[in-house]
């Protein structure tokens, strides 16, 4: 415990008290993150839910098998030694790979485009385009609010409803209008019912969820598949193992094409 010196009589003067400064939370950026070199396994970060039971067959063609608690529903664990001792698994959420691979608590990873499109890592390498999880992020509005006074592209500002505040501000600053972001992370479509924005900006594949809260998709930003992603660090200190990996994943896809 840190303790103040205090003498009497003069002004008080506290010696080795932190500042404010120093008492703030301090955030890491990836680049403060080092990457030891070592001979432990590789780390691939897998997202949960339909991302990962798409990416099932294509991890077994590249030869890469899960322990048995993986696929075990009641299991509470998050990391799984898989059939090859270099390589183990980490199960997270599909938000969160891209972080785990840019900071390096992960080598390797399998992301959706929207989440690099989301958090732009300049450390995270994305060499391989999986075809999985097929999608778009597009902007939907309520279908009784389509006239010209709510059409975006003539507003100067517009109040957003997202999960991709990042995404969006930059979408619609290239168009010239200021977007106010309501950050939520589920439930979107009810936030123009409620009166919490005018748009929303969301992942879109069949629209039936759009459809039955009454809105419309008006805007699609980007078709969204999900990734291979490598920490480019780790590139550079493990590029044999790596590299491996990237190419086992490759001529997983080309047999899946050819099949």
């Amino acid at each position: 415990m840190v303790c103040a010196h205090v003498t009497f009589g003069p002004p008080a003067i506290a010696v080795g008290l932190p500042s404010r400064a120093e008492n703030a939370l301090t955030v890491l950026s990836p680049a403060q993150t080092a990457i030891p070199e070592t001979d432990s396994p590789l780390v691939l970060a897998l997202p949960k839910g339909r991302i990962l039971k798409a990416a099932a067959p294509l991890l077994h063609m590249a030869g890469i098998v899960p322990g048995p608690d993986f696929n075990d529903d009641k299991s509470r664990l998050l990391r799984f030694e898989t059939n090859d001792p270099g390589i183990d698994v980490v199960r997270v959420r599909s938000f969160d790979v891209a972080t785990f691979v840019a900071f390096g608590g992960a080598q390797i990873g399998i992301c959706g485009a929207d989440v690099l499109m989301e958090f732009d890592y300049p450390e995270i390498y994305a060499p391989l385009d999986l075809g999985i999880g097929g999608c778009r992020i597009s902007i939907a509005q309520p279908k009784d609010r389509s006239g010209q006074e709510d059409n975006p592209n003539r507003l100067s500002q517009v109040r957003v409803a997202t999960k991709y505040p990042s995404l969006t501000r930059r979408h619609f600053a290239a168009r010239g209008i200021n977007a106010s972001i309501v950050h939520l992370h589920g439930a979107m479509e009810l936030a123009p019912v409620l009166d919490l924005s005018h748009l929303i900006v969301d992942l879109v594949d069949t629209g039936s969820t759009l459809r039955a809260n009454g809105l419309e998709e008006t805007q699609t930003i980007a078709h969204i598949t999900s990734r291979l992603i490598v920490n480019r660090t780790a590139l550079k200190t493990r590029p044999e193992r790596i590299t491996a990996i990237i190419n086992r994943f490759r001529a997983a896809l080309a047999k899946e094409h050819k099949a």
